[in-house]
């Protein structure tokens, strides 16, 4: 009796096994996830064959345009020190070799070097099948958004944000959060 209770144990932790192993590799094998690896993002290099990841030059002191993902990028900070400022202020985030950081599906930023030492980042894009990894703002106009969370819609926050749209009360920009378009990636 004790060894058939175990081996249903045994076949019900392996069934699962299998369901969630068969899970990862069919959403693995549906999702279209890796855009670039970027060499210093004060220097963007190409690393893939994707025809959207930018090229620019490599030296220290540069600054890049402001811009936003149209999904979620994850990147780690191999070399040098890296600055990050958020287009809606409220101060910069400095970011050194060993650190790692992510920026939100659509919240405009702009990264900087603002040492002497080349910064090496690497970056993982997730975003939807066709769409570009990086979409620059027109003219590098510094553009503020999309709000995060409700709470950067209250004491007149909702005032500041001008990307993707401006909002005329505190009302509006509260039901955007709530019920903003989110990336979405096909799972099987």
């Amino acid at each position: 009796m004790k060894i058939n209770h175990l081996r249903n144990k045994l076949a019900l932790v392996v069934g699962f096994s299998i369901i969630i192993l068969s899970g990862v590799i069919a959403y693995a094998a549906s999702t279209v996830i890796l855009g670039c690896w970027h060499h210093s993002p004060i220097g963007v290099r190409q690393r893939s064959s994707h025809s959207d990841c930018p090229n620019t030059g490599n030296s220290a002191g540069e600054v890049l345009a402001w811009h936003y993902h149209p999904g979620y990028a994850f990147s780690v900070v191999k070399r040098g020190v890296l600055t990050v400022e958020d287009g809606c202020g409220g101060g910069d985030e400095t970011l050194i070799a060993g650190q790692a950081f992510e920026e939100l599906d659509g919240r405009v930023h702009r990264a900087k070097n603002l040492g002497t030492e080349e910064v090496l980042v690497y970056n993982t894009f997730i975003v939807p099948e066709r769409n570009p990894t990086t979409m620059n703002i027109p003219n590098n106009e510094r553009r503020c958004g999309p709000p995060r969370s409700v709470n950067e819609c209250k004491d007149d926050g909702w005032m500041n944000f001008t990307q993707p749209l401006s909002f005329n009360n505190q009302g509006e920009c509260v039901q955007f959060v709530n019920h903003r378009p989110r990336t979405i990636l096909p799972v099987p």
